[in-house]
């Protein structure tokens, strides 16, 4: 922090400061679950691989919603009580949530651990789909034992990088991306592992990450890990709560979208015939879907990456009461996130052949076509999902955690859930249900706009 003025220091320097160290470290956190999916394609599971670890996928992504929700809320905390100078409040917003995340990780691992099938069934899988069932218990099963240093790792990443070491945040994860790139080949091709084999390279480098982040408290430049600052305080824990709260439910809308439109394929999946006169079924548009989410995955962590590499500067000139400083920065990240949204809608439409073949080249012409389908239109609206997701974060980082929150329910729960189960029941299409998406962005987007304009003008 003291390298790095943040009440005059240039936005633009600032932002690249902190936000390129940050949208590296967020996409390398995507590329653990896509880098799975990318060599199982390739691999003998190929869709019915790719279909079971998205039917695993909205677990592990609960486990990063509540690392997120103390993660996110603890640094949001942290850069509040240094701009508004209370030291001690900034030590227990870190000490606080170590604590948390020690205590959410453990229980969320036993809880994986002992309803296997239930989660399974609740995110559409299916025991009479016995191959891809088989490969989902088996993933499922190992990747709970890497839960508490996953959500630990991650979870310290915001106060790491809020602390003014973005580049360590982001080397912390990159090791551990690194280090399951290497592995997936040698343990799903070299020792014949498949699904379990990508499931064990993952959770190798969340424990790389998790060493990396716990070895960074020990020389932390503006907070002290001490027995005070882990002694739990009730106002701290709220505080960390309220403002991670948006960053749990940005998570928990992808386990939303993911279970509804998994549950909704399984129903309508063969009542819906390809150009070929062939019904999609079930495994190719759970496959597809997972595949969409994942590179949607990567948008949005660019966006986000950009967004939390401007809550330092937005949450200090908050906390120091510089309206004028917050206002601009604001602006630039939303110009910047435009620009990003802009260029994954033209690859989406122009380009999404050459996406799909990332993923495995043996598929039928209905999983090409599904794809297409996917990308085109369920992502047709990620310009105004970028400008969405970007707008709960620095809303959040303003400390207004309400209409944080707010916003980040409205997109994925408020507007594409009724809308999809809506138009799946009228249409008993699992293509047209695909607008829903669009229909989601427009509304949640004009909310985003009110809900910024009322934070801006409200009295300080």
């Amino acid at each position: 922090m003291k390298k790095l003025d943040l009440e005059k220091d240039s936005i633009p320097k600032l932002i690249r400061k902190f936000a390129i160290p940050c949208v590296i470290s967020m996409i390398v956190a995507a590329l653990y679950n896509i880098v799975d999916q990318i060599f199982i394609g390739w691999s003998d599971a190929g869709a019915f691989g790719n279909a079971a670890t998205n039917i695993v996928y909205p677990f592990t992504v609960i486990a990063l919603a509540f690392a997120l929700l103390i993660g996110d809320g603890a640094g949001a905390f942290f850069t509040l009580s240094l701009g508004a100078k209370k030291k001690e409040k900034a030590n227990q917003s870190v000490g606080n949530g170590l604590v948390l995340l020690i205590l959410f990780s453990l229980v969320l691992t036993l809880l994986g651990l002992l309803f296997q099938n239930q989660i399974l069934c609740l995110f559409g899988g299916n025991p009479h789909e016995v191959e891809c069932y088989t490969y989902a218990h088996a993933y499922l099963r190992i990747i709970c034992y890497g839960l508490p240093f996953y959500m630990i790792g991650q979870g310290l990443n915001a106060s790491i990088r809020n602390d003014g070491s973005p580049k360590y945040a982001m080397f912390a994860t990159l090791v551990g991306a690194i280090s399951n790139i290497i592995l997936d080949p040698i343990f799903i091709f070299g020792f014949q592992m498949s699904v379990s084999g990508a499931a064990l390279a993952t959770i190798i480098g969340q424990i790389l990450t998790f060493i990396l982040s716990i070895l960074y408290l020990r020389k932390a430049k503006s907070f002290e890990i001490n027995k005070e600052s882990i002694k739990m305080n009730k106002e701290v824990v709220e505080k960390i709560l309220s403002l991670g709260l948006a960053s749990l439910i940005t998570q928990l809308a992808i386990v939303i979208i993911i279970a509804v439109a998994n549950n909704l394929v399984a129903k309508y999946g063969y009542t819906t015939l390809a150009k070929t006169g062939n019904a999609y079924g079930v495994i190719t548009p759970l496959a597809v879907i997972g595949i969409c989410m994942k590179v949607f995955g990567i948008v949005v962590s660019i966006v986000i990456g950009v967004s939390l590499g401007a809550m330092p500067i937005v949450g200090y000139n908050e906390g120091a009461g510089n309206q004028k400083r917050v206002k601009e920065t604001i602006r630039f990240v939303l110009f910047i996130n435009f620009i990003i949204g802009t260029i994954a809608f033209l690859l989406f439409q122009f380009f999404p052949n050459a996406i799909i073949t990332i993923f495995g080249s043996n598929n039928t012409m209905e999983y090409i076509e599904y794809a297409q389908y996917c990308l085109r239109i369920f992502l047709g609206g990620i310009i105004l999902t970028c400008l969405v997701k970007s707008l709960s974060i620095l809303l959040q980082s303003m400390g207004k955690s309400f209409s944080s929150t707010l916003l980040a329910l409205s997109r994925d729960v408020l507007f594409f859930v009724p809308t999809i189960l809506f138009i799946a029941s009228k249409s008993h299409s699992v293509v047209t249900m695909l607008w829903s998406s669009v229909v989601a962005d427009v509304f949640s987007f004009l909310l985003g706009i009110f809900l910024l304009k009322k934070a801006l003008k409200e009295p300080k």
